[in-house]
């Protein structure tokens, strides 16, 4: 065949074209969780990034806290190419402050700082894990029974009248000892009972670069390896690490990206 008919060809095969078939649960949104569903065996890229396609088609990824700009996504299905652009929503962050805690507490001292390191590189490598499991595409729940939401994700704390860096997560306020249940099925991927800021600490992998973490957990009844069934009991609240209450601090990651955790609840 002559090369300019071949050439003519593959250029209709690539052209955009509406596929049809991409749905999306969750708002587009600073902060916000998604949950992305095409044809199976299709490709998908999140701003030239390739994400995994579960054999049903699902796939996930994240906004982070403070991204502005546009998000792309593009689908491929046999070789024909649908491009989304949708616009990311602001997000009104709450400014918490706290006042009265001691001055290592707001500043670590700097024989600490090798061990704060060892354990950033621990739950860093722990976020990265990429796996084909597709836990994520189900219904989360929360971690406890009964609870006071004491903190909220994206807000700016300023310690002792020091501005700090935002807040990723939730906290959890409850009594000591409460028993903490998974919010999804996941494989154990980190435990540590005695990080310097967050204390008895766990990751789970829940498949694609999603991942959750808790944080000051008193008792840890999970090893690393393991894999954990929703509602299952995985340890009990506490105040370990650099705390200042009894509370369950929840994190949602796609991969380094540090997603909101309520988006994952409501």
């Amino acid at each position: 065949m002559d090369s300019k008919i071949i050439r003519l060809i593959l250029f209709f095969l690539l052209i955009p074209i509406n596929l049809n078939a991409i749905e999306f649960k969750g708002s587009f949104k600073q902060g916000s969780f998604i949950l992305g569903k095409t044809f199976p065996k299709s490709k998908v890229y999140i701003d030239k990034r390739k994400v995994r396609v579960s054999e049903d088609g699902y796939f996930a990824f994240g906004i982070g806290r403070d991204r502005k700009n546009n998000i792309t996504i593009k689908v491929i299905h046999k070789e024909k190419i649908e491009i989304i652009e949708k616009k990311i929503l602001k997000k009104k962050y709450n400014i918490q402050r706290i006042n009265g805690l001691p001055p290592k507490q707001v500043t670590p001292p700097p024989e600490v700082y090798d061990r704060i390191k060892k354990d950033n590189k621990l739950i860093g490598q722990a976020r990265l894990i990429d796996t084909p499991l597709i836990f994520f595409k189900n219904k989360f729940i929360y971690p406890l029974d009964k609870y006071v939401i004491t903190g909220v994700y994206g807000s700016q704390r300023i310690l002792n009248g020091k501005p700090r860096r935002p807040h990723y997560g939730i906290d959890f306020h409850a009594a000591e000892g409460t028993p903490v249940k998974a919010m999804m099925d996941g494989i154990v991927t980190l435990v540590e009972k005695n990080m310097y800021f967050t204390g008895g600490t766990i990751i789970f992998d829940h498949g694609h670069g999603i991942s959750t973490l808790y944080m000051h957990m008193k008792d840890i009844n999970v090893k690393k390896g393991q894999k954990v069934k929703k509602g299952q009991i995985v340890g009990t609240l506490g105040q370990s690490g650099r705390a200042t209450g009894p509370h369950l601090d929840i994190r949602l990651n796609w991969f380094n990206i540090k997603l909101d955790p309520m988006t994952i609840l409501n």
